[in-house]
């Protein structure tokens, strides 16, 4: 258990928690939000003891184990995977104890330590460790690389692998997904729905706390506030509380206004491809979104060109990629593109088959390696993509970024601007150097909306923003009346903003013809295809081996099939209790779903109670069907691999 008693918290002149209580039980898995320096990350210091409460007492649990993800990696010359294995200490101790008892020829010792290093589950920890970073994006080749190899982001997703590799009771992840494509964060997401332990998790992304998380703890005005469900329930309690109180009411209205207009104007010509009709339902949603972020400090439109070209661009017979003095570098082949005026485009893809490549050749900053780009007339690109913010004048203003670009324009027109974007009042005048990573986006945004373009190329315009301001962007590019194309692993900004994808995968971008759940499909069969094309390859290798018909070796392959006999079996528990599970949530959804249906319950005023509690229930037995579902999947997923596994093994014995 985790209990925080009256705490209060100050960094320097800001107070970040004052008569502060939260008690967390064993087992929950909480997201914590709030806005960028809330003290969210203070929190977790509090937690790990690098920081003492300036009032009142933190309790924890004794003998807790506790992974945290730290936030700089060091280039190191180590291979990743041993990097990794390197988290958990305690078994790197007891392979250097047994190295040393063999050395010595203690053999009773050396017994000893194989027993523990088994307790340990040590002799599958490469494997757990491969699977980690499989997972997160690295192939097998990478395995054996040094971590000085890759970049920063890289370097991010081996150290999250090693914090997960980390035995714990209590996980600790600080944006874990800032650093991650969309295939990444899906996995990621299924791995912390069976996590046993405790988790709690700063992010700014609703979809994966939505997945992951069964309470939020809101961190405002120097507060924890502790509520019950994912985050979706989160908004709609909170947007309870706000319309009880009557300025926040007269707030909701106009917003909830403001957003039925540019539904009633994309309603007018959305087709009928399922992410475009994945899109209407989603800004309807956004209504009642809408109304938990009425106290939002970030508000702002982004308004299109005057004038536009039909078409804006064509890319014609284009092949993409990076020249150098050796060779071309061909990432996507036989490119044709023809954007239209209105398009609302989200690119898919696996990681570095070559999203952003397209992105930087559509803007003209990467030459084509052949064929041609035909600008219109009158195109106007928007580009935002995080090697932006290092572009930035860190000794200059806001307001002079934005007077640079228009220096005609008068002081207040500059200011009412860059306050939609946080930057009130004197904060306007603030040097880029002190700003955070998510003061840099914002700014570099503004400067982007500011040149009215009408062709916006976005490159995961999320990473470093908190969930207020990625409300607020999710809103404005709800309403941009441009063309839009954007690389994002933010689900919920992705169903808002776009009404078709593009999938960019072995070489070639082509339409896709479904939304992100057809998606997600697409993905496991492409992962089932690998898993069984490796198969194959395994199996054709042994069969070109010289053949070992020894007694050794049948007794070897029996053993080994019977180990394999004894671990299906809780893996078939497992995937029954979640059977179980997934018929009784379908049995308590489809109840209160009947309760749902009865159209007087809207109606009669004396029931709202009941009508609250009722969709608080949809909500949280929603959540558990989900969650059951992903568990049955995983379970069955590991049990076919075992079964081929075991099939093989006593085909070769045979």
């Amino acid at each position: 258990m985790i209990a925080l008693r009256q705490v209060a918290l100050q960094r320097g002149t800001q107070t970040l928690l004052e008569n502060a209580d939260l008690t967390l039980h064993d087992g929950i898995k909480a997201g914590i939000i709030g806005a960028n320096g809330a003290g969210k990350s203070s929190l977790f210091k509090l937690l790990l003891s690098e920081l003492g409460p300036d009032q009142g007492d933190v309790e924890m649990s004794g003998g807790q184990r506790i992974a945290h993800m730290a936030q700089e990696v060091e280039a190191l010359d180590r291979p990743i995977i041993e990097y990794v294995l390197d988290g958990d200490k305690a078994l790197r101790q007891a392979e250097a104890e047994l190295a040393a008892a063999q050395k010595a020829g203690e053999a009773h010792r050396e017994a000893e330590l194989h027993g523990l290093i088994e307790t340990l589950d040590g002799y599958r920890a490469e494997s757990r460790a491969a699977q980690l970073l499989v997972g997160l994006g690295f192939v097998q080749a990478d395995l054996a690389r040094p971590l000085s190899d890759f970049s920063g982001g890289w370097r991010m997703r081996v150290n999250l692998a090693r914090t997960l590799f980390m035995p714990s009771d209590l996980l600790l992840l600080d944006e874990p997904t800032n650093h991650l494509d969309l295939d990444a964060l899906l996995w990621l997401e299924q791995w912390l729905t069976r996590y046993p332990g405790t988790l709690l998790l700063i992010s700014h992304d609703r979809d994966f706390l939505d997945a992951v998380c069964d309470h939020i703890v809101h961190m405002h005005h120097q507060t924890l506030e502790l509520y019950r469900g994912n985050y979706s329930r989160f908004e709609r309690t909170r947007a309870e509380k706000l319309a009880l109180q009557q300025a926040e009411a007269a707030k909701q209205q106009a917003r909830r206004e403001e957003i039925e207009r540019f539904i009633a104007r994309f309603k007018a010509k959305a087709t009928k491809a399922r992410q475009a009709q994945s899109r209407v339902k989603m800004l309807e949603r956004m209504e009642d979104i809408a109304m938990a972020h009425v106290d939002s400090p970030f508000h702002f439109t982004l308004p299109a060109a005057d004038k536009t070209s039909h078409p804006l661009l064509v890319l014609d017979q284009a092949q993409l990629g990076y020249r150098s003095e050796e060779r071309d570098n061909v990432q996507l082949d036989k490119v044709n593109i023809t954007l239209l005026p209105g398009s609302r485009i989200g690119l898919l893809g696996p990681n570095g088959a070559g999203k952003s490549t397209l992105i930087k050749s559509l803007t003209g900053e990467l030459e084509l390696l052949t064929g041609k780009r035909v600008p219109g007339e009158h195109l106007a690109i928007g580009y935002f993509a995080q090697h932006q913010l290092e572009g930035l004048d860190v000794t200059s203003t806001p307001f002079m970024h934005v007077q640079r670009l228009s220096p005609k324009a008068s002081e207040q027109e500059i200011r009412n601007f860059l306050g939609g974007f946080g930057f009130k009042g004197d904060d306007a005048f603030g040097e880029v150097a002190t700003f955070s990573g998510g003061e840099k986006a914002r700014l570099a945004l503004s400067l982007v909306a500011w040149q009215k373009p009408n062709l916006l190329l976005l490159d995961e315009p999320t990473n470093h923003l908190d969930l207020e301001m990625r409300e607020a962007l999710t809103e404005a590019l709800a309403g941009f009346e441009g063309t839009v194309i954007l690389v994002s692993h933010d689900r919920h900004l992705l169903r808002a903003t776009v009404d078709e994808f593009w999938r960019v995968a072995d070489h070639r971008v082509e339409p896709f013809d479904g939304d992100l759940e057809d998606y997600r499909a697409w993905l496991k069969a492409r992962l089932e295809e690998s898993r069984r094309d490796s198969r194959s390859e395994k199996a054709e290798r042994q069969s070109q081996q010289p053949s070992g018909d020894s007694r050794e070796a049948r007794k070897a392959a029996r053993k080994a099939a019977a180990e394999l006999r004894e671990k299906l079996r809780p893996l078939k528990k497992e995937r029954d209790q979640a059977e179980k599970s997934m018929e009784k949530a379908q049995a308590a959804l489809e109840e209160v779903e009947a309760v749902l249906a009865d159209p007087a319950l809207y109606t009669d005023s004396a029931r709202k109670a009941e009508l609250t509690d009722a969709l608080a229930q949809q909500a949280t037995i929603k959540a558990r069907l989900d969650s059951a579902e992903q568990q049955w999947l995983a379970a069955e997923e590991a049990l076919e691999a075992m079964e081929a596994e075991l099939l093989a093994s006593e085909s070769a014995e045979a």
